[in-house]
């Protein structure tokens, strides 16, 4: 599973998603932080300083700036100035609260005269740790973080830097944990594990984007549903679940209505989908962000979408439509089981998880593969992940077409990697809470109930 374990520079929100998954799993943050702040004090040990001086934001990073000044306190003069303002994240409160109790000097500020008034402190110091902001921060500092940033800049001595240096200090090393944020960091493992990394989890699920509050219609995108004819429930499976999943907007193209108001559809005249209705299917999927083909659509209509996919911004191949030539729009994800696999790809999917990872990762060439089964692989031909929610009652007809419908709206707003990361940990968790209830008996449309709870609690986060 090493293999699989992405290496360089990771983004605030993928390092996010990785915290969330590692919490998830049972090392908490307050476990991180731990270790974090102890390598800290042990990078700083290396300067054999007399006096340290611990800047200190209210996010976790200042956490870690704080438990290592408590390991440092021993060997040395330890000062941590820190930003007196709420709120504080629940782990740096906690932080702030041990130090209260240690024989540590604390300096809270408030404003840009308070930087002024520790002066002297800045002076005096033989090293200087900048914990005031992580990962997620973004613009220019304001006061009063920018007269410390000032302050420790004209201190002219080494300057550590948490993470990723606060925007404006001129950083002498820079100590990042699990990954580098930015390059020229020295990288610490604290901990996290592997599969935090290589699983989907519920860190995942800070990935979707928020709406903002003067949302219009739209704004959660609008997908077009391709199929039916020989099943006639598929397509109507797939449009619900891309509503409950967030789309604000899907029309449901096929030779079937079945009556379903929240759904808008578009006639298709005969038994089946024919390149004679290719004009009104091309029409409207140039103006959808996601087009899902292949649910419902049987086995003679394969040339029409194959035909369509060059007119889609944003394609999911699933289903009937998951057969050679392979339908592949501007980015396009497919979602195989094993047996539509070796229909596209010739090779047989092998029981081994890792070389199974490797074979997905092969096979995603022209697009993400999600291959769906008791463990979801997802690749984009670059990174791997697995998904192990899920259940054995999904063994039900219709489960992939509501998979088919969330990964349509996610993607609608997200890159296709992530959402189909994302809508795999979803529906599989949505399966598990229907067999609570439901066990063997249940049916497709009872994730629907679901779907919404599990994937907007992430925004809360």
């Amino acid at each position: 599973m090493r293999k699989f374990r992405k290496t360089g520079i990771v983004n605030p929100s993928w390092m996010r998603v990785i915290e969330k998954n590692s919490e998830a799993i049972g090392v908490s943050a307050l476990m991180m932080m731990e270790v974090a702040g102890k390598a800290l004090a042990e990078a700083v040990f290396k300067f054999n300083p007399l006096r340290v001086l611990v800047l200190c934001g209210k996010g976790n990073n200042g956490g870690d700036g704080m438990v290592a000044a408590r390991y440092m306190q021993t060997n040395t003069h330890v000062d941590v100035m820190y930003l007196d303002e709420e709120p504080k994240t629940e782990e740096t409160t906690l932080q702030l609260k041990i130090l209260n109790n240690c024989s540590i000097s604390l300096h809270p500020f408030r404003c840009a005269q308070d930087v002024h008034n520790n002066a002297n402190l800045f002076k005096k110091a033989d090293i200087i740790i900048d914990a005031l902001l992580g990962t997620g921060s973004v613009g220019t500092p304001r006061e009063p973080l920018a007269s410390c940033i000032s302050a420790a800049n004209n201190a002219h001595v080494p300057i550590i830097a948490v993470d990723i240096p606060t925007p404006g200090i001129q950083a002498t090393r820079i100590i990042a944990f699990h990954r580098p944020k930015v390059l020229g960091s020295d990288v610490v493992d604290i901990g996290i594990p592997l599969e935090a990394e290589c699983f989907t989890g519920s860190g995942d699920l800070t990935l979707i984007p928020k709406r903002p509050d003067n949302a219009h219609k739209g704004v959660g995108g609008e997908v077009l549903v391709v199929g039916g004819g020989p099943y006639q429930g598929a397509p109507y499976l797939t449009g619900i679940a891309a509503l409950r999943a967030g789309a604000d907007i899907v029309r449901i193209t096929s030779p079937i209505f079945l009556p379903f108001p929240d759904l808008i559809y578009i006639p298709l005249q005969g038994k089946e989908i024919l390149g004679k209705h290719l004009p009104i299917l091309i029409k409207h999927a140039q103006k959808a962000d996601v087009v899902i083909v292949g649910n419902g659509l049987g086995t003679k209509s394969h040339d029409v979408v194959v035909t369509l996919g060059p007119y889609c911004k944003r394609l999911v191949v699933d289903a009937d439509a998951l057969r050679l030539p392979l339908p592949k729009g501007d980015e396009t994800i497919y979602t195989p089981h094993g047996g539509e696999f070796t229909r596209i790809t010739g090779k047989s999917v092998p029981d081994n998880l890792v070389d199974k990872g490797q074979l997905v990762k092969e096979a995603a060439s022209s697009g993400v593969m999600l291959l769906k089964g008791p463990i979801d692989i997802i690749s984009d031909g670059s990174q791997v992940r697995f998904n192990k929610t899920g259940c054995s009652s999904m063994t039900v007809g219709g489960t992939g077409d509501v998979l088919a419908g969330i990964i349509g709206a996610l993607f609608c707003q997200m890159e296709p990697f992530a959402a189909a990361c994302v809508a795999a940990y979803a529906n599989g968790l949505a399966g598990e809470e229907v067999q609570k209830n439901r066990g063997n008996g249940m049916m497709a449309s009872d994730l629907f109930e679901f779907i919404p709870r599990i994937l907007f609690r992430g925004n809360e986060q």
